[in-house]
């Protein structure tokens, strides 16, 4: 039994043939429509044939690093990214995370859990279409910053743009759901991740100073997000602006 849904299209970036194999034989068996590519331009045909709602990047490629491909599809794709390397180092990790990527999947893996993984990612990708923002609201403004959830950006009052990852966006909308209210770690984790299992509570941690650095691209003086005692975090944008 699959509930992965026909339309879903995953590519897959990898240059192990066996391993590449080796996915695309499972994710079709699930019900995925799958691409595979060794390099950017074969992103960009599969891409061209067909939007690509997620994407597992092997980082180790002959022609090209991963880390840089990352960047690549976060400038010119909406697809969501897992990336997937036998660099299993903490800070490979946090790297590949502030990257952009969606998820890090160390090999070796099970098939089963990385199933698991795009799901959840999956699942992520569509906050505005399983839970639709009150009154109609596409876009929030708070302080100097403009908000818009659908195409996982800020955009700052001088003109610049700070694009989101998935999980920023998602962590943002929560907060600015609720401005002013303190969530625990547990309490993010269960907005963010939902029922996902094996989830290190650190994640929303790293997610947070991942958001905060682009939040201070417009220089505010006081952090938007604080960190209160005990665990917690509040959102505390200027009241009215929200």
């Amino acid at each position: 039994m699959t509930d992965a849904p026909q339309t879903i299209h995953i590519l897959i970036v990898e240059d192990d043939p066996e391993i590449c194999g080796l996915l695309q034989r499972y994710l079709q068996r699930l019900g995925y429509e799958v691409s595979t590519a060794l390099n950017r331009a074969g992103i960009d045909a599969a891409e061209k044939r067909r939007p690509v709602d997620l994407t597992l990047l092997d980082l180790m490629l002959p022609e090209e690093d991963g880390r840089t491909l990352c960047q690549y599809l976060r400038q010119t794709s909406a697809t969501r990214i897992i990336m997937v390397s036998a660099l299993n180092d903490i800070h490979d990790r946090i790297s590949g995370l502030d990257l952009g990527a969606d998820d890090y999947v160390p090999k070796p893996f099970d098939l089963e859990e990385l199933a698991a993984r795009i799901r959840a990612v999956l699942r992520r990708a569509q906050p505005e279409a399983a839970q639709p923002e009150p009154q109609g609201v596409q876009h929030y403004r708070f302080d100097n910053w403009l908000f818009e959830p659908a195409k996982r950006a800020l955009y700052g009052k001088t003109g610049i743009r700070v694009a989101l990852t998935g999980s920023e966006t998602d962590l943002l909308l929560v907060f600015c759901q609720n401005a002013h209210h303190v969530f625990n770690r547990t309490e993010l984790l269960a907005r963010i991740h939902g029922d996902e299992k094996n989830v290190d509570p650190r994640a929303i941690d790293l997610l947070i100073s991942r958001l905060r650095r682009k939040l201070s691209h417009e220089g505010r003086q006081l952090e938007l997000i604080r960190t209160i005692r005990g665990g917690g975090y509040i959102f505390d944008p200027d009241d009215g602006n929200t």
